[in-house]
């Protein structure tokens, strides 16, 4: 075989198999690093050294005992409180176990402290861009404080937080069980190392109200006793079940430095960047904790297999062994930091110093330089690309000009761009036909990665179509021209302020090594492959790793953006991205060859295409274990007596019509069809999901009523009453102040909605200045049946609400063994048989959530 860096120029085939182990052994290798887990460990002590360990079996313990033994947790159920008193008596018990330490160890400095908080309040959230209003009452949270036992060592403290509920159609295994197990299997390494005194205070946060909106995170941050003292917090989540648990927002160098001392990394910048954007359609404590505390911290998740995100499947056996062990281990390394004397708790308490630090993992290992490092870095280098490709374009045409110069490295940039538009075109003509012409959109929804088989060859068809413009343009000069794009652009985006221009970076700088030696020792006019094979390796590794990562986020994420979220488009988009960031050296590997050689790869990745299609306009979107979300209310009217079965799913995956006709043929009033609703804000039959509620394709059947039906929650001791106390009517100023009261035994998640000008009321200190639509939603303690909000309305008109709750008796399938134990209950049978047909039906590709909903119209 001749050398690759000699004068003949290889074919296609020949060069593609030299550079084929490339395209193979780097994206397993990146593959390897990004899902590789630790063995889980079973012992408490480990036999070699007698020292506590963390045990991923202990940690699932208290998983199952939360997900399993107590089951779905949604605030305001009657297994939340018994979550409650778990979480306190296993507090209590931490407690004397750290008594018992101390007493056998009298010299040793270490105390454990426990608070029980129970609080009311009220706060803003605004969401999706709707403003919303929560008020909670009773709500509880469960805090231990391990201190070295002194004023000075509990004066600074950081804080650790998960949240005991579930969410409702959900036992929040991982979500958010997990973290719980992990903090306290954190606690039990901590307190039990022998000599291990925490110089500054840890205090846990077992939060009991996170899927309320964060209504317990709000209640410690502005009610709880020790609030004051924390200086930095550490917020631990799920939105999945398996893989690293990712750092995905980070506000402060401080904490950065924090993650750094973890064994385990597993993060970027690009992800904090991603989620600080507002992309994501995701919230977490971290927001409560900043904004109230006025605090510095960082947010971790499990986000790997975010299909069971807040579904039936999020149980324990469907959580990734390793994960919990990792998690823990890591979470471990920071409170160790943290509460020892290198902590920077105490230099925190006059603020903190934003990110402007690039950070990423790679070989497991955390790499972080500071944003000035980064702008002289990437400056360095593209003054060197400069010198580079102006070096290289005299080698080959001595006694140039400048003009010479950059036209040719103008016409590598314009195949550059086309090439990006090309990509961008390829695939969305491609999505464009699955969702429009062939209505088989959402068909890679069952495998992250399978997308790339998909828009893949769409992606690279497109690119080398779009270079049939530019037949005269050297292959050097597009592969200077990419070198100068990326070191420009990584040194414009640095400028900016974004810390994910690395990415760039790293794309230049093997390119700009291989571009040297190519121009230093290759003295023929053909680019060495040698040139393309030190190139590959770094974008190759970095953006496998990203675009896996990133359609692992968001490819289960379109199964509940909403059918008009253009989803299809969303994928397409992201392949062809990443797909252009991961191989850059497309564009200038085809101008290699001649334009017929361009164009016969476009011929055969366009039946690849074709054969894609087939393929995937074939397959299911969903199955048992990448389900269809669909969300199922059973609503009671008891202002007009009418009972319904409102159906809705968010995704634009087909089938959902046909199966909400199936729905109500089986289940609906004979000779009645389904309708479908309109979703606003003015829809008060999906306040129990808003504003979630605008994403939802929904439809409404109306169900059968028995002779003489009146609905328990209508009158006598369950009555759900709103009611207006305390009202008073000021003529001169043309005010009402008034008192809404809202009782609802038995009912939970309530919600209220009307339209006013509102002037005060006791939820924040600024309504909005002008008359429009108000959501207010609360969540109470199990037991806890009255709430109630001050108003003062401008106009003395009477005002209409629509008002609307969740039976917490009739949460399919929460409260099955509940329901089973007390006689039966109307909607809960319904619900079943629907369940079971469902599940028939489908072959369990469907996971429903199966509420009953009570609610009507007033006017106060």
């Amino acid at each position: 075989m001749a050398p690759p860096h000699n004068a003949t120029r290889w074919g296609p085939i020949r060069s593609l198999l030299y550079l084929s182990p490339f395209f193979f052994v780097i994206p397993w290798l990146a593959l390897h690093e990004l899902y590789d887990l630790p063995e889980p460990i079973t012992d408490l002590v480990n036999p070699d050294t007698g020292l506590p360990q963390i045990s991923e079996t202990q940690i699932l313990a208290h998983v199952r005992h939360l997900s399993e033994d107590i089951g779905f947790r949604t605030v305001g159920t009657a297994e939340h409180a018994l979550a409650d008193k778990w979480m306190i008596d296993t507090a209590h018990e931490v407690q004397r176990e750290c008594q018992r330490i101390v007493q056998a160890d009298p010299e040793r400095k270490l105390e454990c402290e426990v608070w029980h908080q129970r609080g009311s309040g009220a706060h803003r959230f605004d969401m999706m861009g709707k403003r919303l209003y929560k008020t909670y009452t009773d709500l509880t949270n469960i805090v231990i404080r391990v201190s070295n036992g002194t004023s000075e060592g509990k004066e600074h403290a950081v804080l650790v937080n998960a949240h005991l509920d579930s969410t409702l159609p959900s036992p929040g295994a991982a979500d958010d069980a997990l973290s719980v197990g992990v903090m306290l299997e954190c606690i039990r390494v901590l307190t039990h190392t022998p000599g291990w005194t925490p110089a500054y205070a840890i205090v846990f946060l077992f939060n009991h109200g996170e899927e309320s909106l964060q209504d317990a995170s709000h209640l410690f941050s502005t009610q709880h006793p020790v609030a004051h003292t924390i200086r930095a917090f550490i917020n631990l989540e799920a939105a999945g079940n398996k893989g690293a648990e990712l750092l995905f927002q980070v506000n402060s160098e401080e904490m950065i430095r924090a993650y750094s001392k973890v064994p385990r990394p597993f993060g970027t910048v690009i992800a904090s960047e991603i989620f600080s954007s507002g992309v994501l359609l995701s919230d977490t404590d971290f927001r409560q904790f900043e904004q109230y505390l006025n605090v510095t911290g960082l947010d971790v998740a499990v986000v790997g297999n975010s299909y069971v995100y807040h579904t039936r499947q999020d149980i324990v056996d469907n959580i990734q062994p390793g994960v919990a062990q990792r998690m823990a281990e890591n979470a471990l390394a920071m409170l160790q930091y943290l509460s020892s004397d290198a902590s920077p708790l105490p230099s925190l308490t006059t603020g903190y110093s934003r990110p402007a630090t690039v950070f990423f993992t790679q070989f497991g290992r955390f790499f972080q330089f500071q944003f000035a490092t980064a702008r002289l870095m990437y400056g360095t280098l593209f003054a060197l690309s400069l010198t580079l490709a102006r070096f290289a374009y005299q080698k080959r045409a001595p006694g140039s000009s400048s003009t010479g110069f950059l036209t040719e490295q103008w016409k590598g940039a314009r195949a550059l761009l086309f090439a990006l538009c090309g990509a961008l075109i390829g695939a969305n003509g491609l999505a464009a036909m699955m969702h429009r012409a062939l209505g088989r959109n959402m068909s890679w929804f069952a495998s992250e990665h399978s997308a790339l088989l998909l828009y893949g060859p769409a992606t690279f068809g497109g690119i080398l179509a779009s270079q049939v413009v530019f037949p005269e343009v050297a292959e050097r000069s597009v592969l200077t021209a990419l070198l100068l794009m990326q070191s420009g652009g990584a040194l414009l985006l640095q400028l900016l302020g974004l810390g994910s221009s690395y990415l760039l970076f790293f794309g230049a700088l093997p390119l700009f090594v291989a571009l040297s030696l190519d121009t230093l020792l290759n003295h023929g006019p053909v680019v060495s492959l040698w040139t393309y094979a030190l190139s590959l390796v770094v974008p190759l590794l970095t953006g496998m790793q990203m675009t896996c990562v990133v359609l692992d986020v968001f490819v289960p994420l379109t199964g509940r953006i909403g059918a008009d979220a253009q989803a299809e488009h969303v994928i397409a988009s992201i392949a062809a991205v990443m797909l252009s960031i991961t191989v850059p050296l497309v564009t200038p590997f085809s101008h290699r060859f001649s334009e017929n050689v361009r164009m016969n790869a476009v011929t055969v990745l366009n039946i690849v295409t074709v054969g894609a299609v087939a393929i995937f306009a074939l397959r299911s979107p969903f199955d048992d274990t990448h389900q269809r979300r669909v969300f199922l209310l059973g609503s009671d009217n008891i202002t007009s007596q009418e009972r319904y079965l409102h159906v809705s799913a968010a995704d634009g995956a087909p089938g959902f019509e046909q199966l909400v006709h199936d729905i109500a043929a089986n289940f609906g009033v004979v000779g009645t069809q389904a309708v479908q609703e309109d979703m606003h804000d003015w829809n008060g039959d999906w306040d129990i999901l808003y504003p979630f509620s605008a994403f939802v394709s929904a439809y409404k059947l109306p169900l059968p009523i028995e002779p003489g039906f009146v609905s328990p929650f209508a009158a006598g001791e369950r009555a759900f009453k709103v009611e207006a106390i305390n009202d008073t009517l000021d003529l001169v100023a043309g005010t009402r102040s008034l008192t809404l009261q809202i009782t609802h035994p038995g009912l939970i998640w309530t919600v209220l909605a009307f339209d006013a000008h509102v002037l005060q009321w006791t939820l924040d200190d600024a309504p909005p200045n002008e008359f429009t639509r108000h959501h207010i939603k609360g969540a109470s303690f199990y037991g806890i049946d009255r709430w109630s909000v001050d108003l003062v309305l401008e106009g003395t008109s009477p005002l209409m609400i629509n008002f609307l709750a969740i039976d917490e008796a009739a949460m399919w399938p929460g409260k099955k063994a509940a329901t089973e134990a007390q006689g039966g209950h109307a909607m809960m049978t319904l619900f079943e048989s629907v369940d079971n047909w469902l599940a028939r039906e489908t072959r369990d590709s469907v996971d429903v959530m199966l509420l009953a909903t009570v609610g009507g119209v007033v006017t106060v």
